[in-house]
């Protein structure tokens, strides 16, 4: 800890920071930005040969790997270690199920999963490894459409978060380090992670956070423009998108300097209710039926498959499907883990490693599921049994998906615009929740763990990554850095497995009782125990 004090500025426009990461993490984003804007056609084909490569010939460590992680974080449930509190023995949750579950799905994936739970099972839908060309366009390949979607959506990406966030909750919380991704090397490099080390860790999760945020801004700010547009005749262009990045901007940087506990919370709150009005809104309008019949459906042949899907390696040298979108899926959430990861610990003090995972793994599953089939298969019903129009509309322009699809379903205007400015809402505040959420991590990075950093340093990343994404969306070269992001997943994709085996050898020196968790104790177990844990010695292995 004195080592931490020694890196922290008390003086002068850095105070509170750890000047190395200020400064560098400046220097890092405008070095990117500079070499993609200076020629983003140049920048986009070496971030894309460097994707390729990967995708070809690493794809069987990317699957793996995942899958790996997945096995392992369920494993931690049924281990003696998941009645580890991420805290201290009588800490307890600062916010409520409802509260956590809302901002933790916000911060991961909201925003992604309303602009694609149409367009991607409509692109499979037309063609993917698992149907032959006889089947596109058919019920068979509606079926294998939503599986493979739900699963990119599913288990394996949460578990990736699930597991970088247990590591960070574990060693900040349980042990006292720094709330940042260089404590999870404590195990393996003591007191060198507040060196180069820790360093090279932390940049890499502001590279992944700043441009992951600063491209899906852009894209979605495309889609919101897109939206006004169908909703108010506004002009689709470049100019009203970047006023679209302003004002999403200002209104973040309220939301972040308001606080956790007000701002993102509330607006998080805002966008579940807002989530469950749509869903309902398309299961009530919507082939109601068939779309309660699709979520069982669904649901079980995504539980049947997930563990074939996951271990699932393109024998085909040449086809492409996997590294466009399996490949891409992976690194994307790869490179997303630091930034989701410090946001789920942020907001997770006082629970049981048990209950942590079950609740990043089970809960943003379940709502995937029910989602993507709400909105995919109300899609796929009106391309089999209804008018068609969908399938046009996606290969025409994603960003219409949405709204073309609600056009489709209905035919009472008054709905049709209800349910369109829902989801444009939607678009902006969970945009809000991700760049707010985001900008919390950078500053949480560069103060050394700091949970309530200044707010002058807040109101600056704020503004930097809506400046980010507007300067690349003028300049071409969102596609390029979100390319890149993916790429970047490698380097870190080596912290994380080192960052796992720091947490299992550090679990294994866990003062804690028993044996092996047993499933029938789930249910009152602590009331049945009515004691904490011991302080025995743990020996042997997980």
């Amino acid at each position: 800890m004195n080592n931490k004090k020694e890196l922290i500025s008390s003086t002068g426009w850095l105070t509170g920071t750890n000047p190395v990461m200020s400064v560098g993490a400046g220097i890092v984003v405008l070095i990117f930005v500079l070499f993609t804007v200076a020629d983003p056609e140049y920048a986009n084909a070496l971030y894309s040969a460097a994707k390729n490569f990967i995708a070809k010939e690493l794809a069987w460590y990317y699957i793996g790997l995942v899958s790996i992680i997945l096995f392992m974080v369920v494993g931690l449930v049924f281990t003696r270690y998941g009645s580890v509190r991420l805290g201290k023995d009588s800490d307890r949750p600062e916010f409520s199920n409802f509260s956590w579950f809302s901002m933790l799905f916000g911060a991961g994936i909201g925003i992604g999963i309303l602009f694609w739970s149409i367009a991607e099972p409509i692109s499979y839908f037309q063609g993917n490894p698992f149907i032959s060309e006889s089947q596109q366009l058919t019920a068979e390949a509606a079926q294998v459409a939503m599986r493979v979607s739900i699963f990119h959506w599913g288990l394996h990406g949460w578990a990736v978060f699930a597991m970088s966030g247990l590591i960070l909750s574990y060693f900040s919380y349980r042990k006292g380090l720094p709330l940042s991704i260089r404590s999870s090397l404590y195990p393996i490099f003591g007191e060198r992670i507040y060196g180069p080390i820790g360093h090279i860790a932390d940049l890499l999760a502001v590279f992944g956070t700043v441009f992951g945020i600063a491209t899906s801004l852009g894209m979605g700010a495309q889609q919101m423009n897109t939206g006004m547009n169908y909703l108010l005749g506004v002009e689709v262009s470049t100019t009203n998108t970047i006023l679209l990045i302003a004002v999403i901007s200002i209104i973040a940087t309220i939301s972040v300097v308001t606080g956790l506990n007000r701002g993102i919370r509330l607006l998080s709150e805002l966008n579940m209710r807002l989530t469950m009005v749509i869903l309902g809104l398309f299961l009530v309008f919507g082939p109601t039926a068939y779309l309660l019949g699709s979520l069982v459906t669904n649901f079980g042949d995504y539980v049947v498959h997930a563990v074939e899907l996951g271990f699932w390696v393109d024998p085909d040298p040449e086809s492409q499907w996997q590294g466009w979108w399996t490949i891409f899926y992976w690194g994307w959430w790869i490179s997303w883990a630091p930034f989701v990861g410090i946001f789920i610990a942020r907001i997770s003090k006082g629970r049981t490693v048990r209950e942590f995972i079950l609740g990043v793994l089970i809960a943003p599953t379940l709502l995937a599921v029910i989602w993507i089939t709400i909105f995919g298969n109300t899609a796929m019903f009106i391309e089999l049994f209804g008018n068609g129009g969908v399938v046009e509309a996606v290969n025409a322009d994603t960003t219409m998906a949405l709204f073309k699809t609600i056009e489709l379903m209905s035919g009472s205007d008054l709905v049709v615009t209800l349910m369109a400015s829902i989801c444009t809402i939607m678009l902006v505040t969970y945009f809000v929740t991700s760049a707010d959420s985001a900008t919390l991590v950078v500053c949480t990075l560069i103060s050394m763990g700091d949970k309530n950093p200044l707010a002058r340093y807040r109101v600056f990343w704020s503004a930097a990554i809506g400046s980010v994404a507007a300067v690349l969306l003028v300049a071409g070269g969102l596609g390029a850095l979100q390319t890149a992001t993916v790429v970047a997943a490698l380097p870190f994709s080596i912290i994380l497995i080192m960052a796992i085996y720091g947490l299992l050898k550090s679990l294994r020196e866990e003062a804690l009782p028993g044996k092996l968790f047993n499933p029938a104790q789930m249910v009152g177990a602590a009331e049945s125990r009515g004691k904490k844990p011991g302080v025995a010695t743990v020996s042997g292995s997980l």
